[in-house]
């Protein structure tokens, strides 16, 4: 069997045209070796090296595309071009990565303005499984809106104050929003009905929620809540009351995180990350910003907020298989190794972290000109992309938090940005008024979406990979398709 494999792969070497040659050994990302050392011609194209690898894995009924590095640079043209050493005397490693075996293509036009709100659109949200879209607005408001035939579905009334933050329990059944009157509120996004009165107990407005991860609770009753009070509090949904109060940070708690382990991550202006387990017990304090702490990114935050659904929409029958589901691809997406937190601060730095494992940072990422806004790992957690108020988009490996390059393009300050679920796409709103969608592979803008009247705040990519909302100032939400 073995012998008919390399017969096949040989022959396919044979194949590439005839130039200089390099030993090169095929490895996983994980550091397992995959074949024979191979003599592979200096020119050989990714396509080419994709096919070879289909083989000697013996998927070439079912080729899975992958993308090639060496020494870290990503082969993009061949291996000639893009190897910094160049040299055919000695052997090269060449590290595979699997790509998403679906395309998500790229958004090219707004396929309806909805307008409603009568104050800005400060937060946007598709549900988990992405076929119901909540707003959150400085109208006192949330609205849902029916995707189907794009109209609004419900007005959610009752918070008294501006709604800074909305989102969507792992099930998609209860949709929380956090007020500036200081109040979390439940609601019901099929009926529009509030769940009971507001959750009181914060002394100052939300600044973030966080639902516990699908796999760790599939009841999806427990709900974390940051707050300009110093405290993160824990509530449980189906009670409406308190579980514990979270009160060690000295300044506002900026934004929370449920990890898929059940640790608890909370960032706040005092400079400082705080690790909490599930029983409110603090576990470590992550130190090294010299200014407030804005946004947090964990490297399976895409399937922790997906949990039971994947891109083909398949539906389960009961808790228990959604619950098994969930935990399947948290598991997949985290592999073996623990889960990597990602920081930005006022400081323009970022710290990267794998805080189950260490209280110091693996890296510091450099680079911005101004503060660090927002961060985000792509969905397979291979790269990190940091938006700004220096008007730029940078990615990073998600891997060491290395540099790899920066997205220019826009002419204000870089509110939020989003990927798509295959991890090939981001998209990015700014104060510049427009929405650009940047290719991963040519690290080029792939499309300028303008139409928004002023400061677009809020931007999010459904899991799916069909829709983009987007919301700000103008008071609109846009939602844009193929």
């Amino acid at each position: 069997m073995a012998s008919r494999q390399k017969r096949k792969a040989a022959e396919v070497v044979e194949e590439l045209p005839a130039s200089q040659n390099v030993i090169a050994q095929f490895k996983s990302v994980d550091g397992e070796s995959t074949g024979p050392p191979l003599n592979l011609p200096v020119n050989a194209t990714p396509d080419q090296l994709e096919m070879l690898l289909n083989q000697l894995m013996n998927t070439s009924d079912d080729p899975q595309p992958y993308s090639f590095y060496v020494e870290e640079t990503e082969i993009t043209k061949n291996l000639w071009s893009d190897m910094k050493t160049k040299s055919t005397e000695e052997s090269i490693t060449i590290v595979y990565q699997p790509q998403a075996v679906f395309k998500v293509r790229a958004v090219t036009r707004c396929s309806s303005t909805l307008s409603g709100h009568t104050e800005a659109i400060l937060s946007v949200a598709f549900s988990p499984d992405g076929t119901q879209l909540a707003t959150g607005s400085g109208d006192t408001t949330v609205r849902i809106w029916d995707l189907n035939t794009e109209t609004p579905q419900h007005t959610l009334k009752g918070h008294k104050g501006w709604v800074l933050y909305i989102a969507w329990a792992p099930d998609g059944k209860t949709l929380a929003s956090g007020s500036m009157d200081n109040t979390v509120r439940l609601w019901d996004p099929k009926t529009g009905k509030a769940l009971g009165d507001g959750l009181k107990g914060h002394t100052k407005w939300i600044t973030c929620l966080a639902w516990e991860p699908y796999h760790l609770n599939s009841k999806a009753n427990r709900l974390a809540s940051s707050s300009k009070d110093h405290t993160v509090r824990v509530w449980d949904t189906s009670m409406r009351r308190m579980i514990m109060s979270i009160s060690q940070h000295t300044a506002a708690v900026t934004c929370v995180k449920w990890g898929g382990e059940g640790l608890i991550y909370t960032a706040s202006q005092d400079k400082t990350i705080k690790v909490w387990n599930s029983s409110g017990v603090l576990v470590k304090t992550l130190q090294g910003h010299g200014h407030w702490v804005n946004s947090l990114a964990l490297s399976t935050d895409f399937v922790l907020r997906t949990g039971p659904y994947d891109h083909t929409g398949k539906r389960f029958k009961t808790e228990e298989e959604g619950q098994k589901l969930a935990l399947e691809r948290y598991q997949a997406a985290k592999g073996k190794q623990p889960e990597r937190l990602v920081s930005g601060s006022d400081d323009f730095t970022m710290f990267f972290w794998e805080p189950e494992a260490n209280k110091k940072p693996l890296a510091r990422l450099t680079g911005h000109q101004k503060l660090v806004n927002h961060v985000s790992f792509s969905p397979d957690g291979r790269l990190i992309a940091s938006a700004s108020f220096d008007n730029s988009v940078k990615l990073w490996d998600g891997q060491s938090g290395k540099f790899i390059a920066s997205l220019r393009g826009h002419v204000g300050p870089v509110y939020q940005i989003c990927w798509s679920s295959d991890s090939r796409m981001l998209i990015s709103s700014s104060k510049d008024t427009t929405l650009k969608i940047w290719d991963l592979k040519t690290k080029k803008i792939k499309l300028d979406l303008p139409g928004h009247l002023d400061e677009v705040f809020s931007v999010d990519w459904s899991p799916g990979g069909d829709k983009v909302a987007s919301g700000g100032k103008d008071r609109q939400l846009k939602v844009w398709r193929h």
